[in-house]
């Protein structure tokens, strides 16, 4: 063959081998996670709490960035009552992403089950602020209701 005949042509040939190759591995990479994904929101919506659990730690071995499975893992924690293992997902999450006001409304509720709610209110006022901060003022007024119902009941 005449791609092979020079050693340029050889290198160049290579390289789109092992691009393609890549590229097809990253491919497959995802369609599992998002195959794994869709499966763990099926059975958290059918409640199967502790088969969601396991499916949702395999798309954490696959993929242990994505803040959204983390925060799922983390409901299904909430729903089986480990409540410290829940706080520990949502945490990571805020560390990961501290503009993730998703993380800290999840962790503010594993407070209040804790009975804890100086530290659910904390994390409530931070949910408004960047609620407010990112230009989303219905849902900050949501949140601060629910600050004014939490500093009532809490005096």
């Amino acid at each position: 063959m005449e791609i092979f005949q020079s050693p340029t042509n050889l290198i160049a040939a290579t390289i789109v081998f092992f691009a393609a190759a890549i590229l097809i591995y990253f491919a497959w990479k995802t369609l599992i996670t998002s195959n794994l994904y869709q499966k763990g929101v099926t059975l958290y919506q059918k409640k199967d709490y502790e088969a969601a659990e396991a499916t949702f730690r395999q798309v954490i071995a696959i993929n242990s960035t994505n803040d959204v499975v983390h925060l799922l893992l983390g409901d299904c924690l909430m729903q089986q009552d480990r409540v410290k293992e829940a706080m520990k997902e949502f945490q990571d999450v805020i560390q990961r992403a501290p503009k993730k006001v998703d993380a800290y409304l999840r962790l503010s509720n594993a407070f209040i089950a804790q009975g804890n709610r100086t530290e659910a209110i904390t994390n409530l006022e931070k949910s408004r602020d960047l609620f407010q901060t990112q230009k989303q003022p219905q849902q900050a007024e949501q949140v601060n209701q629910l600050l004014q119902k939490l500093k009532t009941n809490q005096n």
